[in-house]
């Protein structure tokens, strides 16, 4: 009898710790691939943004810091493959566009210099291809066009470019440009309400043509029609803790991946399908270590993998789904 109730009671906190789960139904969906990169020592800065070029293997890593490369080029294998430094001042965001022809590397500027403020277009080996905005002056004018602390930016296979503006600067705003990089629209201010922001961080585009922003000082994504510009919805059911500062997709675009800094959280929401927005759901959460402080995150299209931008570690980690 009493070896039944070790069994009874040991199967009734096994009941209890599956009810209080923090999200219902969670299971594993990464694990830790702990040979990425094979040489850490690599990493001499503070790794702010990370970029898969997955039809090509190759993972960039914008880092900063006195006397250090700001931009590192990886094998998808982790094989350090290569480095350049002209131009970069403060990387921010970074982003590899393909096209038929070729692939380029975009990269924000928030640096305060002669290089600083700006968006800028590179080759895989680091030759400025392309400058939008006005080198070294912090504005809000599009003619010229000037931004202040832009944060990030995505580049569609059109070459149409969404560029979210800024990092704490005077501008809190979402501009889509047209492949020669002419407005098409422009939505956002400072505040609160609906298509406002507070520090716009980090922005992405799914597969049903919505735009969707990680405005992290408001703690929300907002989302808006690719298109029109007209804004759609907003989460922020699940940013009580900490607000998004990355968004990006997995390669089905059945889930949104949101790095959390100030928690050292990944989470990992359900990606509503065409219609209502509604809010947003965990699905799943990986924990990281203390200090840790994930900034930006970036996914393989190709393989899936998660690439994590920590600035508190000093490193990129990279996680592979599980199925």
């Amino acid at each position: 009898m009493e070896f039944d109730y070790c069994i009874f009671t040991l199967y009734s906190q096994v009941l209890k710790a599956q009810y209080f789960s923090p999200w219902k139904g969670e299971q594993q969906m990464y694990k830790l691939d702990i040979g990425w990169p094979k040489t850490p020592e690599d990493f001499t800065g503070q790794t702010f943004c990370v970029a898969v070029d997955s039809l090509h293997g190759l993972v960039y890593v914008g880092q900063r810091g006195d006397n250090v490369p700001k931009v590192l080029v990886f094998s998808q294998e982790g094989y350090f493959l290569h480095s350049w430094n002209d131009t970069v001042e403060m990387p921010h965001g970074i982003f590899v566009w393909n096209t038929e022809t070729g692939s380029s590397v975009w990269i924000t500027d928030v640096g305060t210099g002669k290089y600083g403020h700006t968006v800028k277009q590179y080759s895989p080996l680091g030759k400025l291809l392309q400058v939008l905005g006005t080198p070294g002056n912090a504005g809000s004018s599009l003619i010229p066009l000037q931004f202040d602390q832009p944060a990030e930016i995505f580049v569609e296979e059109t070459g149409e470019v969404y560029v979210v503006d800024g990092d704490g600067g005077m501008n809190n705003r979402l501009l889509k440009l047209s492949d020669d990089y002419k407005e098409i629209w422009l939505t956002g201010s400072n505040g609160s309400g609906i298509g406002q922001f507070k520090i716009p961080h980090s922005v992405t585009v799914d597969a049903f043509g919505r735009v969707w922003v990680a405005d992290r000082g408001n703690k929300r994504i907002q989302v808006f029609d690719k298109v029109t510009g007209e804004w759609l919805g907003s989460w922020s059911g699940c940013f009580s803790e900490d607000g998004p500062y990355s968004v990006r997709f997995t390669a089905d675009y059945k889930y949104l991946i949101v790095a959390q800094l100030n928690i050292n959280r990944l989470a990992i929401l359900a990606a509503p399908p065409v219609g209502s927005i509604g809010d947003c759901v965990v699905v799943h959460s990986i924990q990281l270590a203390d200090e840790t402080k994930p900034h930006l995150v970036d996914v393989d299209m190709k393989s899936g993998a998660v690439y994590v931008a920590e600035i508190g570690a000093q490193q990129v980690q990279k996680y592979i789904p599980l199925s």
